[in-house]
């Protein structure tokens, strides 16, 4: 026989939570009497998904000891269940979360301090532990994991019934833990599905009092030098033994999730595991959709927050202007991101993690539904994708034989506005979420005594309904309506001008009959007997009262950046003829008058007179002037998460390439002085500092669709005040060298430690296979193996320098121990020893005319740069700061008036010269048949400060031209006026707001500090 459990309500929640303890065998012993209960239950009549795609009618699910039994529409009730018959309710498996933190340690994040404290070098953990604190996978959640009641039950509330649970602290996060939400009468060990189900990642090393890393790249670096440590370390256990290394590969067979704070660092993500052989789960932020072609190119699949952001307050003017276009875009577009990655068949899991306010989850989830995500890619994932992720299918996700028994109680279907959550099944024990036993909405027949039949419609929230009673044709009266478990009262006023004349009814609802029934007074006093029958249900009510379907969602374009000045795709290769422009070549053809220029894929293909080709598009450069496109030598823009790693006096291992953010405006705003290509440097905290990237400014494409292909690899070294840090600080004297003689000793450290590197691996490699497997493989290190780079010829210098006494100091150190500095980069005095520069074979990039800002430049000249030209050095001017990157053309006219420079040789020092120092000079830098196509047209002379850039093509693609600038500000003013309007009216309707608060605009320079753009030149 079973037991059959009365409807839900209040009788049957006491019931079942009674009953709720299921037979499971435990190695804790008991004191007392032990209880032991089968936890045998069926849920008979439901409609139950099984799955996202399965829908069963009229089926039964039952469950025996916390796990699934069986599911179906034949299922056969066993001896001894306990029967609920849930005729008219939906069941659903169990919702799974991948990022959360459930039930482990609070992580606070570090403050900062009024002053920066001392530098911290060395990890202040003890143990045979990695040398870095935010490499950490030995931390082990299932270890530190401890059930929580509170957030458990917020958890439940929003439909979870297990999450992935990891301390979201460091680079290298350990293991993650799957654990069920149950809590009553748990222990830890009873909800712990699996204890190692994944391994963690991020950029951020979190509560690290370490110095290293202190910017984005140094992060990467870290974490790519952990790879090869960790398999170095395999290869040879002998060596070192490192509880963290060792940790970190065996980790490596599970499933892999890394948490970015944005797409681009999902990009980099993606980029770093492809590298290692891994494919990452990324934890994106929610700005997915604008990359979505690069995101779905990654191939990784993605856990989506739904934190949409609330509208700004806009109603003050100058506030509005304050927000940045792409915030404006992305509060209306951010609630579409699940439904177009979707979309474009990027496997998505969804998490309630990253909300402030976890009651916003399902409202969110809703909207996300509204906005493009249907229902079944909504239940997938939460339920399949999730735990296919981490190989959990076996254990939740659906609700097949064998499977965790968590599952949902519905009221009507899950993502229905009306549906209510009834109960949250976990682990077989029930947890319930509302004691509603039914929804009453709809439209009733009221008949009240022998008074006249009357409509009676119960609406808005199943936990607050609403009543309105027509008491006559077109008179209609508010109520109050009150439902206690099966019982209610109703109480309304039938004439409303009399408030003397209330009617109470007092009764209970017959779900068979669908009525509700009982006895009542009216304002006489007289005892009435009164029922009111449903004859609509609330969902067929409110499609009968729809006049017409709800709109459809407007969102506004795409934009490439997502960004001001982003257009809807990136500009198209042409064919274009420039006629009869001043062309100045930078060759030795020299300025030619009245010159023709044909750009065909991308190239230069001819230069003459009287041109002509087919279906080109002309330009008419009459009265214009035609130059090769700028070259920055000395760039810091388009960085992002910090320009120097000066945390230690090597730092080789970093890589500007890996930081690139192809969203920074000043890219446009270059193009809009004439500029198409730059070295993005480090900057000059340490003697030798990292990686440079060459990149053309590409404006609107990918990161890696900036970098020049097929470019020398080049790096910054520097000199002077900074890597000696002088004004640093009274804290910062601990980080050697703090002295010029000691960067001299940094130098000859290095390459000295190099040598030995290369000469250690020369001798492995010269063995034989057999050998090789047999012996200990030298570890790789890739601070060297960029200095070894530069011993080959491989890796260029680009040195910061200013004062002669040190640049001889390094050339010497250069000649002494084998490599060339390739270009002295500021050289503010290269004057006083440009003989020697060129004797080592040292270009120069300078500045035109800064000096005075800091002690080691006071000796500088304004005919440096002329000097440095007439003693026979290849010569540039360059930037060095994002605003004179907009007017390299007037800088290297400065030269023509300190110095006398004609006015090509002038040119030169922004166009070819440049390209020379970088080795592009065959691909770019002045305008010759066959050279890529990176050119501008000027409106007047390009040494003129009244010229402007009219025209700016990199690869035969106009990236810039001034009549399309002016169009696109009109249109995104239109753009911000559109959605200003649409904040207003989300305002006006109740919607919570923000105020607009002003973002820092700062830029990088060789000496900026910390992960954000500062003004501290």
């Amino acid at each position: 026989m079973h037991t059959s459990i009365p409807r839900l309500g209040l009788v049957s929640g006491l019931l079942l939570s009674s009953l709720s303890t299921y037979a499971q065998t435990s190695t804790f012993p008991r004191n007392g009497v032990y209880d032991q209960r089968p936890g045998l239950y069926a849920f008979t009549h439901a409609t139950i998904f099984t799955d996202y795609k399965t829908k069963l009618t009229d089926a039964t699910l039952l469950i025996r000891d916390g796990k699934v039994e069986a599911v179906g529409t034949n299922v056969k009730i066993p001896a001894g269940a306990v029967v609920q018959d849930l005729k008219g309710k939906y069941i659903y498996p169990g919702f799974v979360d991948l990022a959360a933190s459930y039930g482990l340690p609070e992580i606070k994040p570090l403050e900062r301090a009024a002053r920066r404290p001392p530098p911290q070098f060395d990890s202040k953990k003890g143990g045979a532990y990695d040398w870095n604190q935010a490499v950490h996978p030995e931390t082990d959640a299932a270890s530190d994991f401890r059930l929580n009641e509170e957030q458990a039950d917020a958890y439940r509330k929003l439909g979870f019934g297990a999450v992935l649970t990891q301390q979201p602290d460091g680079i290298a996060r350990g293991t993650a833990a799957l654990v069920t939400l149950a809590t009553t009468g748990r222990r830890e060990n009873e909800v712990i599905l699996t204890d190692r189900a994944a391994a963690g990642f991020s950029f951020n090393k979190g509560t690290s009092t370490q110095n290293y890393p202190a910017s984005l790249m140094g992060s990467i670096a870290l974490l790519r030098q952990t790879y090869l440590d960790a398999d170095w370390n395999q290869r040879n256990p002998t060596k070192e033994q490192n509880l963290s290394l060792r940790a970190f590969q065996e980790q490596r067979r599970l499933p892999q999730l890394f948490e970015v704070s944005d797409k681009m660092n999902a990009l980099r993500a993606d980029k770093l595991g492809d590298e290692f052989k891994t494919q990452f789960i990324i934890k994106g932020r929610g700005d997915e959709y604008q990359r979505i072609a690069d995101i779905k190119a990654t191939g990784a699949s993605f856990i989506l927050n739904l934190n949409f952001p609330d509208a700004y307050n806009v109603d003050d003017v100058y506030d509005a202007s304050r927000i940045p276009l792409e915030d404006l875009k992305h509060w209306e577009m951010a609630p579409a991101n699940a439904a177009l990655l979707a979309k474009a068949g990027v496997p998505i899991a969804l998490s309630a993690t990253d909300l402030k306010d976890k009651k916003k989850f399902l409202p969110n989830l809703r909207k996300a539904i509204q906005y493009g995500l249907t229902e079944e890619q909504a239940l997938r994932a939460l339920t399949a994708t999730p735990a296919e992720l981490i190989k959990a299918q076996d254990k939740v996700g659906s609700l097949k034989p064998g499977l965790t028994a968590n599952f949902l109680v519905c009221s009507n279907r899950l993502f229905a506005e009306d549906n209510v959550m009834l109960d949250n099944w976990v682990q077989g024990e029930r947890y319930q979420l509302s004691n509603l036993p039914a929804d009453y909405r709809g439209v009733y027949t009221l008949q009240v005594g022998n008074r006249p039949a009357v409509q009676m419609q119960v609406a808005g929230k199943p936990e607050s309904p609403e009543l309105k009673i027509a008491v006559a044709p077109k008179d209609t009266v508010r109520g109050a309506i009150s439902v206690q478990g099966e019982l209610a009262t109703i109480v309304y006023n039938p004439t409303p001008k009399d408030k003397t004349t209330a009617v109470r009814l007092s009764g209970y609802f017959t779900p068979e009959t669908r009525q509700f029934q009982g006895d009542g007074q009216l304002p006489d006093a007289t005892l009435v007997k009164w029922s009111a029958k449903r004859q609509e249900v609330a969902s067929q009510a409110a499609k009968r009262d729809s006049a017409k379907a709800p709109e459809a969602i407007q969102l506004g374009s795409m934009l490439y950046p997502f960004a001001a000045y982003g257009r809807a795709a990136m500009p198209q290769q042409e064919t274009v003829l420039i006629k009869n422009a001043t062309v100045w070549t930078s060759e030795a053809a020299g300025k030619l008058e009245g010159t023709d220029v044909l750009l065909v894929g991308g190239k230069i293909s001819k230069v003459g007179k009287s041109l002509s080709a087919k279906d080109a598009r002309v330009i008419d450069g009459t009265g214009k002037h035609l130059t090769p496109g700028i070259i920055d030598e000395h760039s810091h823009i388009a960085i992002i998460g910090g320009v120097n790693e000066g945390t230690q006096a090597v730092t080789s291992e970093v890589r500007i390439g890996d930081v690139l953010d192809p969203e920074d405006v000043d890219l446009y705003r270059d193009l809009a002085g004439g500029v198409t290509a730059a070295q993005l440097l480090h900057g000059s905290a340490n003697p030798i500092g990292g990686q440079s990237q060459l990149i053309k400014l590409r404006w609107g494409g990918a990161p890696e669709d900036l970098k020049i292909a097929g470019a020398d690899g080049f790096i910054k070294f520097a000199l002077g005040e900074n890597v000696k840090q002088s004004n640093a600080g009274e804290a910062n004297v601990l980080r050697f060298p703090q002295s010029r003689m000691g960067v001299e000793q940094v130098f000859v450290d290095a390459f000295t430690r190099a040598k030995e590197y290369e000469k250690e691996w020369a001798a492995f490699n010269k063995l034989s296979k057999g050998k090789q497997k047999k012996a200990e493989a030298p570890r790789r290190d890739l601070e060297l193996d960029a200095l070894v780079e530069i011993l080959n010829n491989k890796r260029f210098i680009t040195c910061h320098s200013y004062v002669q006494s040190e640049i001889n100091m390094l050339i010497n150190v250069a000649d002494r121990l084998g490599f060339k500095v390739n270009t002295f980069t500021h050289i503010l005095e290269g004057y006083k020893v440009a003989d020697k520069m060129k004797a080592h074979g040292a270009a120069a990039s300078t500045f035109a005319d800064w000096w005075g800002y800091k002690n080691e430049v006071r000796d500088a000249i304004p005919y440096n740069a002329a000097i440095m030209h007439d003693a026979g050095l290849t010569v540039a001017i360059n930037s060095d700061d994002a605003e004179m990157s907009r007017r390299l053309n007037q800088e290297a006219a400065k030269t023509m008036k300190y110095g006398g420079l004609s006015e090509e040789e002038a040119l030169k020092l922004v166009t070819i010269n440049p390209a020379k120092m970088l080795h592009v000079d065959n691909k770019m830098g002045s305008i010759k048949e066959g050279k890529d196509a990176d050119v501008v047209l000027w409106s007047a002379h390009p040494l003129s400060i009244y010229a402007h850039a009219e025209r700016t093509f990199v690869d035969g693609r106009q990236f810039f031209d001034i009549e399309s600038d002016k169009v696109m500000r009109q249109e995104m003013e239109k753009e911000r006026l559109r959605i200003v309007q649409k904040m207003l009216a989300a305002k006006k309707g109740g919607a919570p707001t923000q105020t607009p608060v002003a973002k820092a605009t700062g830029h990088f320079h060789c000496d900026s500090v910390g992960e954000d753009k500062e003004l501290d030149k």
